[in-house]
C-alpha cells in the first residue's frame, strides 16, 4: 500500500459547531452494536441514498450480498439485509442483488457462494469472516471478485479484496491530522494480541512519510505508572499518545494522562462508546465515519427496522451499492472494482488496491462537553 495521505488542504472540514449529543449519541450505540466486527480475522459520483446517481439502471448488473441469516451471529446478517435493502436491491438476482445465507462455517460461504454464482452473479460482497472469504475466494472463479466485509487483511489478494475498516485506516487519519496540526512526538499504548501488534505496524508504517517520531510502543493491560513510562520513551512526555483500543482499560489510560499536556488519539474503535457521557475523554480526538455521510443513512435505516445502525451497516450499504453501480456501468470486475476514481460511501470515500487491500478516508473528532466536534477528514 502506497504511503498514507496527509489530510489534503480543501478536504480538511474546519472546526464547526458540535454535534448534538442525543445526534452523536445515536450514531455511537449503533457502532457500538457492530463491536464484533473488530476481531473478524455508492456511489462513485457523489453519494445519493438509495441510488447510484445519474447512472440509469440496467440489465447487466448481477451480484450477492453474503450474510450470516442463520446462526449465532444471524443478527449481524440481518442487520447487514436491511442496510444494503435500503438501495435498489430486492431477493433474487433479477434485480441487480440477491442475498443469501452464508451462515457461520467456511462451508456454508462456499455453498451460498456456488449458488449465487451459478445463478449468474459476477460480483460478491461478503462474506463477513476472514476464514469464510478466503475459502468462498477460491471456491469461485476466478473473474467473480469477492468482496469481504472482513478487517483482515492477511486474506486480500487475487480475487479477493477486504472491505472492513482496519487499523491501518484508523492510524492513517488520526495520524495525519496530529501532524498536520504539529504533533510529531507521539507515543502509542496498546493491549497485548493481535489488535495491538496490527495497530503498532500501521503506526510505524506511516511514521515516516508523515514527518511523526514514534516513540517504543508501551504494550500494557494497566495503567498504573504510564505517565512515567511514556517519559522513559524520549525527552519527557511526548506530544500525543495513540491509544487504539477501546477496551476496559481505555479509561483507566487516559484518567492516568488528565492533566497533562499531552493530547489523546484514539481510532475507530472507540466509536462503540459513548464517549461524551465519561469526562476522562474530554478533548480526546479519534477517527470515526464522518457523521455529515453516515447520519442520514443511519436516520433512515433506523426509521424502517429495529435496531441501530452502525459499521457493519454502513459496510453493507456501501458494498451493495458499489456493486449496483457497477452492474450499470458494466464494469463487474477486477478492473471496475480498481476504477481510477474509487467510491464515494456513507463511511466515507474509498479506493481500492491491487494487492486487494482498501483505502479510506475517515474523519477525526473531538470530545467536548457532552457533544462532539468535526476536526477534520482525510482523502484517498
Amino acid at each position: 500500500m502506497p504511503p498514507a495521505s496527509p489530510i489534503a488542504h480543501g478536504a480538511v472540514r474546519p472546526d464547526g459547531p458540535p454535534r448534538s449529543h442525543r445526534s452523536r449519541r445515536r450514531f455511537l450505540t449503533g457502532l457500538a452494536a457492530t463491536s464484533l466486527v473488530s476481531g473478524l480475522s455508492a456511489c462513485a459520483d457523489g453519494f445519493q441514498l438509495g441510488g447510484a446517481g445519474s447512472v440509469p439502471p440496467g440489465t447487466q448488473g448481477r451480484a450477492a450480498l453474503l450474510a450470516p441469516l442463520t446462526g449465532p451471529r444471524a443478527r449481524l446478517g440481518q442487520i447487514m439485509r436491511q442496510a444494503a435493502s435500503l438501495g435498489g436491491s430486492g431477493v433474487g438476482l433479477t434485480t441487480e442483488l440477491e442475498i443469501l445465507d452464508s451462515g457461520d462455517t467456511a462451508d456454508s460461504a462456499v455453498k451460498a457462494a456456488l449458488a449465487a454464482t451459478s445463478a449468474g452473479a459476477r460480483m460478491l460482497i461478503g462474506p463477513l469472516f476472514a476464514e469464510q472469504a478466503a475459502a468462498v475466494a477460491r471456491a469461485v472463479p476466478a473473474r467473480v471478485p469477492v468482496v469481504a466485509l472482513t478487517n483482515d487483511t492477511s486474506v486480500a489478494g487475487g480475487n479477493l479484496f477486504v472491505f472492513g475498516i482496519t487499523p491501518r485506516h484508523s492510524a492513517q487519519a488520526i495520524l495525519s491530522l496530529a501532524a498536520a496540526r504539529g504533533l510529531r512526538d507521539i507515543g502509542m499504548v496498546v493491549p497485548p494480541g493481535a489488535f495491538g501488534e496490527r495497530s503498532v505496524a500501521a503506526a510505524r508504517s506511516l511514521a515516516g512519510p508523515l514527518g511523526i517520531t514514534l516513540r517504543p510502543p508501551l504494550v500494557r493491560s494497566s495503567a498504573e505508572g504510564l505517565a512515567q513510562a511514556l517519559r522513559a520513551g524520549g525527552d519527557g512526555l511526548p506530544d500525543a499518545v495513540y491509544i487504539p483500543s477501546a477496551d476496559a482499560t481505555l479509561p483507566r489510560h487516559l484518567a492516568a494522562l488528565r492533566g497533562s499536556a499531552v493530547q489523546v488519539l484514539g481510532s475507530v474503535q472507540w466509536s462503540a462508546l459513548d464517549v461524551t457521557t465519561d469526562p476522562v475523554f474530554r478533548d480526546a480526538w479519534f477517527a470515526a465515519p464522518d457523521p455529515l455521510r453516515f447520519e442520514p443513512f443511519a436516520n433512515l435505516l433506523e426509521s424502517q427496522s429495529d435496531g441501530p445502525a452502525g459499521i457493519l451497516a454502513g459496510l453493507a450499504f456501501d458494498g451493495a451499492e458499489m456493486a449496483r453501480l457497477l452492474g450499470r456501468l458494466d464494469m463487474q470486475d477486477r478492473k471496475g472494482l480498481l476504477r481510477k476514481d474509487g467510491f464515494n460511501g456513507v463511511l466515507g470515500p474509498y479506493r481500492f488496491l491491487p494487492s486487494g487491500d482498501c483505502q479510506r478516508g475517515l474523519a477525526v473528532l473531538k470530545v467536548g462537553d457532552g457533544a462532539i466536534t468535526l476536526l477534520g477528514a482525510t482523502s484517498v
